[in-house]
């Protein structure tokens, strides 16, 4: 009998204005469940939005004060009540009342005299409903965890390997780790400034930003191609050196791809890091490269990255050069307007510029970050 009508002694909350009603149910019930009582509608709802609340509650339409239907709807508009399922138990039978309760959201509907097994068999049904509910809703919760927890720990590893992609350009650059948090930051202050632009909104949701905020590390990746006598060379390149050097642009496109290809899918942050990798070097008036591209024909991720990394490869000190002050940076950035870069993005730069100092401050290089540097340098020209 246990086994049947009860889980694990399921509390039920008895509603009911009439003493002799209440001791009634209440010795019906008692021998199979916990019970509690309210004779009035107010303490139901007390009792009702304790904690524990009740597994299911018989609830008396024709009462003093709150109505069994005012109660009712108030258990249904709360979040922490809704799901107890409740049951008129009333002497009141028109079937438009009927109606009218369960269209309230009640379970059932039970008339007055009872028949002690009818009430019996329709709690025990109610309650295996709830208790199937009741499962199925922390199956969902714990499948909505799950989903969050692998979605984390993908987004965690693509993280993870771009930074180790990127790290292993670093090693072969006289940039430091530095340079790829700054220019992440920079790329996402600029975008984010821009967002309300008419020329960028379509095109910078949020979305898109965080993507190009997880692409930016990568727009160097190419250089792990470039010949040591060339990337480590501190002087300018003669014409043959700098053919040479503008193929990093082709060839981190090219890896990007290629590891697109092992996956067998279209990676959206891995579209944006392939438009960095290879037109980040366009200029605004197309002398760049690898394309010579020019204006709204340069991606506009290739642009803010653009921006971005030649303000760094400005304030940055290298193992062979110091930092520029930034005030002479902005200068310089500046003076590139519709030239070199994007002239909107130039303005948004320039009202960004005390952003972009903080930036750089804050993810600057250490004495220890340029002696490192410096030694593995020494170490890479010496092989």
């Amino acid at each position: 009998m246990d086994a049947l009508y009860a889980k694990d002694k399921a509390t039920i909350l008895l509603v009911d204005d009439t003493p002799d009603n209440l001791t009634l149910m209440t010795g019906l019930l008692k021998p199979l469940y916990q019970t509690k009582a309210a004779n009035n509608g107010e303490k139901a709802l007390k009792i009702a939005r304790s904690v524990p609340p009740p597994d299911l509650i018989l609830l008396d339409i024709m009462m003093p004060g709150l109505s069994g239907y005012d109660v009712c709807q108030a258990l249904k508009s709360d979040p922490a009540t809704r799901d107890i399922p409740i049951i008129f138990l009333t002497a009141m039978t028109a079937t438009e009342e009927e109606t009218k309760g369960l269209a309230m959201g009640a379970a059932d509907f039970i008339t007055k005299p009872v028949n002690p097994p009818v009430v019996l068999a329709r709690v025990a049904t109610q309650l295996r409903i709830k208790a199937a509910a009741d499962f199925l809703k922390d199956q969902n919760v714990y499948l909505e965890n799950e989903v969050a927890k692998r979605t984390r720990e993908l987004a965690a590893i693509q993280d993870v390997t771009i930074l180790a992609m990127a790290s292993l350009a670093e090693t072969r650059d006289s940039d430091t780790g530095g340079h790829i948090l700054r220019t992440q930051h920079y790329v996402r202050s600029l975008a984010q400034k821009l967002q309300s632009h008419p020329r960028f909104q379509a095109y910078l949701d949020d979305y898109t930003i965080s993507m190009l905020f997880k692409s930016a590390p990568l727009h160097d990746i190419g250089k792990v191609g470039i010949p040591d006598r060339i990337l480590l060379k501190p002087g300018r390149f003669d014409d043959d050196e700098f053919r040479i050097m503008k193929s990093h642009a082709e060839l981190g496109r090219a890896a990007i791809e290629h590891a697109e290809k092992r996956l067998g899918l279209e990676v959206p942050f891995l579209s944006c890091a392939k438009e960095i990798a290879y037109s980040h070097q366009e200029k605004w008036d197309g002398s760049g490269y690898p394309e010579g591209l020019s204006g709204d024909a340069i991606p506009i991720s290739a642009r803010l990255m653009a921006v971005a990394d030649v303000y760094d490869a400005l304030i940055s000190r290298r193992v062979y050069k110091p930092g520029m002050p930034h005030d002479k940076a902005v200068q310089i950035i500046v003076e590139g307007k519709g030239t070199h870069f994007d002239p909107d993005m130039i303005d948004a730069f320039v009202e960004l510029a005390d952003e972009f100092h903080a930036i750089a401050q804050q993810f600057g290089d250490s004495d220890e970050d340029m002696a490192e540097k410096a030694a593995q340098m020494k170490r890479i020209a010496g092989e």
